[in-house]
Formats: C-alpha cells, structure tokens, sequence
C-alpha cells in the first residue's frame, strides 16, 4: 500500500509540475524553477523504481549529473538574457 502511495504521490506531483511549466510563460526564471521541480520528482521515481528492482544506484548518479550542468546552463542563459535585456520577461523581447 506504501508503494502505491508514493507512485501516486510523485506520479500526480510531476503532472502538477508539467501543468505549472506549460501554463507559466511569462518569466524566464519561473520556467526554469519548474522545470528543476520536475526533474526532482524525475529523479525521485527513479530511485524508487531502482530500489524496487534492486537494480545498482549508478544511473541514477548519472541522471543527477546531467540535471545539474541542466540548472547551470538554465541559470547562465538567465543570467546573460538580463545582462542583454534587462529582465526576463518574455513579452519585452522581438520575435526577430
């Protein structure tokens, strides 16, 4: 009954998460708080799922690597939108 109750748990948080980072297009920074939140609960369904299996934990060490140079590289397009633009509001900026 645990088992279940965390699948459902996590499995209804990152639907949460997806509805949050598709309805969420107005600030850069928002967008990519969400997106951290559902690679968290990404990550999080993995290791359950490798603990259940008894599968080895290296994947999972990979997997949050790639997540962490994922942030950095979300973090440093921010960083460098604002130093160009101003704020990272979508609607300030041209198309072309």
């Amino acid at each position: 009954m645990m088992k279940f109750l965390n699948w459902e748990l996590l499995s209804l948080m990152l639907m949460i998460g997806l509805l949050v980072f598709i309805s969420n297009r107005k600030h850069l920074l928002s967008m990519l708080l969400s997106l951290e939140f559902i690679v968290l609960i990404i990550f999080f369904l993995l290791f359950i799922y490798l603990n259940f299996m008894n599968f080895e934990m290296f994947f999972s060490m990979v997997f949050l690597t790639f997540s962490v140079c994922e942030g950095a590289l979300g973090l440093s397009i921010l960083v460098s939108l604002i130093r160009t633009h101003g704020n990272d509001n979508f609607k300030s900026f041209s198309i072309l």
